[in-house]
């Protein structure tokens, strides 16, 4: 990687680095957290300020600019056991059983009932083009892109996916992890390389054409290694990990090799770093006295290794442990300066914190 100029903390000063360059984000869980805390009776939270990582205040303190806010239908788990299996030396969590389509549609349209509530209230304005986000970030509203985590909402048909994109859809995941109709997705195993089971469904290489076609990014965060080259085959539109790390530094299952990076690379795609700590520390356990400075080891592998154009953040915030220092995003100032420190110019700030996704969400959007 060339080595960066530090100048004064990277050209901007320690009051500029509060709150500028605002960083928008690859992936958030704030839906699904509200939705689990009282559905749009606790929206109104969100303004006031909630019990989590992102509400308004928060925002407005830490320069959270906005990002891609996930709807997500959740499985039965007893997420503490999952969360203390992830501090072992080594793990292999099993993964939840299917969501049949009749389960998930409801919860779906809950989760963005949330959304479009929040933007009734005034809190966040719904993006459906690039242009919508630079005039949000602009005017210093929070920028969102509706996105689906886990395809189980969308029909064989395809018939939902229409009238998703209708109502603002920009963004999906074929699977968490769990399967769908659509694919295959990697289990929460460490040490593991994510070459684990079979790729993409017939169905599934219909919804990517089909996203291709409407605009919608299809994000390969959470898709196993076949499915990932599955879509790299049939996509015409740049390769995006909205939250996923360098499986070279952190050999967890959930992270991307090289050769995933190289093909992202390739094709003018982005990789968003994941804030989770399983993910994030060489020894993949889940837990959070993690140093911003492992941030930036990711940071720099990814740099070096699809460009200074194709990576920013993807924290994961309200759905993942994450680093003491950045629990609110009120403590995105700290990542700021952790970076302009390391040698971030002020340039390279800006493409790492909202620049390059603008860039790719051009190229995937085409507007």
């Amino acid at each position: 990687m060339p080595k960066l100029v530090l100048g004064h903390l990277g050209g901007v000063s320690i009051l500029q680095l509060k709150t500028h360059p605002a960083i928008f984000d690859g992936h958030n869980d704030v839906l699904l957290k509200i939705y689990r805390e009282g559905g749009l009776s606790a929206a109104s939270e969100f303004l006031t300020g909630r019990d989590g990582a992102i509400d308004l205040p928060s925002a407005q303190a830490g320069g959270f600019g906005g990002g891609f806010f996930a709807v997500y239908v959740p499985s039965p788990m007893d997420l503490e056991f999952k969360f203390e299996e992830m501090t072992k030396d080594t793990y292999d969590l099993p993964l939840p059983d299917p969501i049949d389509w009749e389960d998930a549609f409801p919860v779906v349209m809950s989760q963005a009932a949330i959304l479009f509530d929040l933007e009734k209230r005034g809190a966040l304005v719904v993006c459906r083009s690039a242009a919508d986000i630079r005039a949000a970030l602009a005017s210093q509203k929070i920028a969102a892109i509706f996105h689906i985590e886990g395809a189980e909402a969308i029909d064989p048909e395809l018939n939902t996916l229409e009238v998703l994109h209708k109502a603002g859809l920009r963004s999906i995941g074929p699977v968490w992890s769990r399967q769908t109709i659509f694919g295959h997705g990697v289990p929460f195993r460490y040490p593991s390389r994510p070459d684990i089971g079979p790729g993409l469904t017939d169905d599934g290489l219909r919804l990517v054409k089909r996203c291709d076609e409407l605009g919608i990014m299809v994000d390969l965060s959470h898709l196993n290694e076949a499915g990932f080259w599955d879509v790299a085959r049939h996509s015409t539109k740049p390769l995006v990990a909205t939250h996923s790390n360098a499986h070279a530094i952190c050999p967890h299952s959930r992270n991307l090799t090289d050769k995933q990076l190289a093909a992202i690379a390739e094709s003018d795609g982005m990789v968003g770093l994941n804030f989770a700590v399983a993910f994030l520390r060489e020894d993949g356990k889940m837990l959070a006295d993690v140093p911003l400075e492992q941030m930036i080891r990711h940071l720099d592998h990814l740099i070096e290794h699809v460009g200074e154009d194709r990576v920013g953040f993807g924290s994961d915030y309200d759905g993942a442990v994450v680093p003491e220092a950045l629990i609110s995003c009120a403590g995105l100032p700290e990542l700021r300066h952790a970076m302009a420190k390391h040698g971030y110019n002020d340039a390279l700030m800006s493409k790492l914190c909202h620049e390059n996704w603008l860039r790719v969400l051009e190229k995937t959007w085409g507007s």
